[in-house]
């Protein structure tokens, strides 16, 4: 079933939400992957973008991983248990997406980066969105996200913090 056709139809009626899927990356030692953006400096953010039309959840994931990073060197840990969503701030709702959407709403992905750091990218690619890259702690990650996004970033955090915990203490033994 395509997931994404039946998200459209349920945000079909006036304004909506665009459907998306967020990437959390992990390093081999539980660290998470934010990218900070250039158009704002003070905004640091995890992988994500648009679900194409007919286009699975997972495989946007996988696409976006690579046209944000340069890099789909990774292996599929977890997926979201539901789909999250967060409003744009009213006064930047009619700057974004031409205005068709009030927000979006999101399946996360975590996956397990299994390159080099070299292997990422974030120039080399068709259109850049970050102007600097980090790997922090999950601890870190809410308190570098924008504010309107803070509500999902702690739902994602919460239900993947087990798995950089578990990537944390392999990597201590």
């Amino acid at each position: 079933m395509d997931i994404s056709s039946e998200i459209r139809k349920k945000i079909s009626n006036g304004k909506g939400y665009r459907p998306c899927a967020g990437i959390m990356l992990f390093s081999r030692i539980g660290k998470i992957w934010v990218g900070q953006r250039i158009d704002s400096v003070n905004a640091w953010q995890m992988p994500q973008g648009g679900i194409n039309e007919n286009e699975e959840p997972l495989n946007a994931a996988i696409r976006e991983l690579h046209e944000e990073t340069g890099t789909d060197n990774v292996r599929l840990l977890s997926e979201s248990k539901e789909w999250l969503k967060y409003d744009l701030p009213s006064e930047i709702v009619t700057q974004i997406w031409d205005g068709k959407y009030k927000g979006q709403t999101q399946k996360w992905f975590a996956f397990l980066f299994l390159g080099e750091d070299h292997e990422i990218d974030i120039h080399n690619v068709d259109e850049p969105e970050f102007q600097s890259w980090k790997w922090i702690s999950i601890s870190e990650l809410v308190g570098l996200a924008i504010d309107f996004k803070k509500p999902v970033y702690k739902a994602v955090v919460s239900e993947f913090n087990k798995i950089s915990q578990s990537l944390a203490s392999d990597d201590n033994n």
